[in-house]
């Protein structure tokens, strides 16, 4: 008997033969339209309705000059996460923008997606603390805007996370299975470098510390974050650093990861700052600013730091 089968490549493939084909052929469409209109719907509740209570997951996208990739950033993400089935806010933190960034994130007018703003420009790590610290859920994701790790691999991480026991899971592109597309050959490189002066600057066992793509629960992503100092390109690095001091359980999840065109990264002024910021967390730790940070955070909300 003649019968419609999903194609290989997702369509629907029908054979002709049966007297009711056109029947089934509108049962299939039924089907796929139903198998879309409900992540829409999701996707509308999400846009549409008022969080009640706690959201699980909170996404921050820290934000400089991008209103060319910020929207489609936004409609990629708010489609697929919409319909994982948790409440959820996305929080934008924007530096200061100088083009129509705010303007078009705003003009949405979506219901459980923030703009946080600022008068100047702080650096991306700056940024990025902001919307960390104003995160309500769960866990917290920090996504870079240009969305060189899709967000599909989400699921990986809340998987760490929520049942792994994990308290942070890093982005990796040099975790065995990760895929890394169009990395020039210098960048190829300059990471390898960037990742030996890491492996003996800082002595932590983290490979991969710059991957825009990172997760924690809320209490270590406000604890650690409270006490950074780094505002610029590799705050990233003093994080870790902490979440090493501090005692969390931090894993390494390979990722599939595009090197997105539009970078607003002058290389070569970053390497030299990123050098020096090593040095200058070093010293930090020696002057003992990190256990000042923490305990000044361990006094607002009573949790127990290491010296």
């Amino acid at each position: 008997m003649a019968m419609a089968r999903p194609h290989a490549h997702g369509g629907i493939q029908r054979v002709v033969g049966h007297p009711d084909d056109h029947v089934r052929e509108l049962d299939i469409c039924c089907l796929v339209a139903g198998a879309i209109s409900m992540p829409y719907n999701n996707y509308e509740r999400w846009k549409n309705t008022p969080l009640e209570g706690e959201p699980f997951l909170s996404i921050v996208i820290p934000a400089y000059n991008e209103e060319i990739r910020i929207i489609p950033t936004i409609g990629a993400i708010a489609s697929y996460v919409s319909d994982l089935g948790f409440p959820w806010e996305l929080i934008i933190a924007d530096d200061c923008s100088k083009d129509d960034t705010v303007k078009l994130v705003e003009e949405l007018g979506f219901a459980n997606l923030r703009v946080l703003k600022t008068p100047e420009n702080g650096g991306k790590g700056c940024a990025v603390r902001r919307g960390m610290l104003a995160a309500r859920g769960k866990y917290v994701l920090f996504s870079d805007a240009d969305n060189s790790t899709p967000i599909e691999e989400i699921g990986k991480f809340i998987k760490a996370l929520d049942q792994g026991d994990y308290d942070v899971a890093v982005g990796s592109r040099a975790a065995e299975g990760a895929e890394v597309t169009n990395k020039s050959l210098f960048r190829h490189i300059l990471s390898r470098g960037l990742r030996m002066i890491v492996r003996y600057g800082l002595n932590f066992g983290v490979s991969d510390t710059q991957c825009g793509f990172k997760m924690y629960t809320r209490e270590a992503a406000h604890q650690l974050h409270s006490a950074q100092t780094i505002m610029g390109f590799s705050f990233d690095l003093e994080i870790l650093y902490l979440a090493s001091k501090v005692g969390y359980k931090v894993t390494e999840i390979p990722v599939s990861w595009v090197d997105a065109p539009g970078s607003k990264v002058d290389t070569r002024k970053e390497v030299q700052r990123f050098v020096r910021d090593i040095f200058k967390i070093k010293t930090n730790d020696l002057k003992r600013i990190y256990s000042r940070r923490l305990n000044d955070y361990a006094n607002r909300t009573r949790i127990n730091v290491p010296a």
